[in-house]
């Protein structure tokens, strides 16, 4: 797929997943031109003042790594599915502050199919519609209602560390994956459901760093899960 074409369809899945809004009173749909003015050229410098100027967006940039989120739009996600605009970026993700008052509201920052799931979800849709796999990083952390069901809106917490989901429905059995919420390593969350997704534990940068040189110390000593 070359560039153009890429970012057709990027602004086309976009558009059909949210709608934006760019100020009090004023909604609008997420057209190809709309969605191009998200993806025209801001300095850095603009960038930096508008962290100054709103925690929203610092919150938001946090949730993702930099090499991503410097050059993310971002905007509130509404409960309605809805975007407002707080900084266009330049690439094709977004970024969002959440709530920290609020379960289930987490920052997190989305690339085109990931945020499409997380649409569908909010939105109650039957099956996720993303054709290929999503990206949704949350390196704040976050709260979950429930492991196991997704239109859970009534249950205790479930404190969550950093993590990062790749919205793709795995199958827990299939590859031997875990099930249960967890600290390290990484599960399958909503198993057996239409949006079931591999849920990562961490950052992507956790654990030491292996340098050419490096002295490597194998123990091969292991534990069943």
């Amino acid at each position: 797929m070359n560039m153009r074409t890429r970012r057709d369809f990027v602004i086309a899945a976009i558009g059909t997943a949210a709608s934006l809004s760019s100020g009090p009173g004023r909604s609008l749909v997420l057209s190809k031109e709309t969605y191009s003015d998200l993806l025209t050229a801001k300095t850095k410098g603009q960038q930096m003042r508008d962290q100054a100027e709103d925690p929203r967006i610092t919150r938001a940039r946090l949730s993702g790594p930099e090499q991503v989120t410097r050059n993310a739009t971002v905007a509130e996600l509404g409960a309605d599915g809805t975007l407002t605009v707080l900084a266009k970026g330049t690439n094709e993700w977004v970024c969002v502050p959440g709530n920290e008052n609020k379960i289930g509201e987490p920052p997190m920052c989305m690339n085109p199919m990931g945020m499409l799931w997380m649409m569908d979800a909010m939105q109650g849709k039957p099956t996720p519609t993303n054709k290929s796999p999503g990206m949704i990083y949350m390196l704040c952390g976050a709260t979950q209602r429930s492991n196991t069901d997704p239109s859970d809106k009534t249950s205790p917490a479930i404190p969550i560390g950093p993590h990062w989901m790749i919205t793709w429905p795995f199958d827990a059995k299939e590859y031997g994956l875990p099930t249960t919420v967890r600290d390290n390593g990484a599960w399958v969350m909503f198993a057996g459901t239409p949006f079931a997704y591999l849920h990562v534990c961490g950052t992507p940068w956790d654990g030491k760093e292996y340098r050419e040189g490096d002295e490597a110390v194998w123990t091969m000593r292991y534990t069943r899960p």
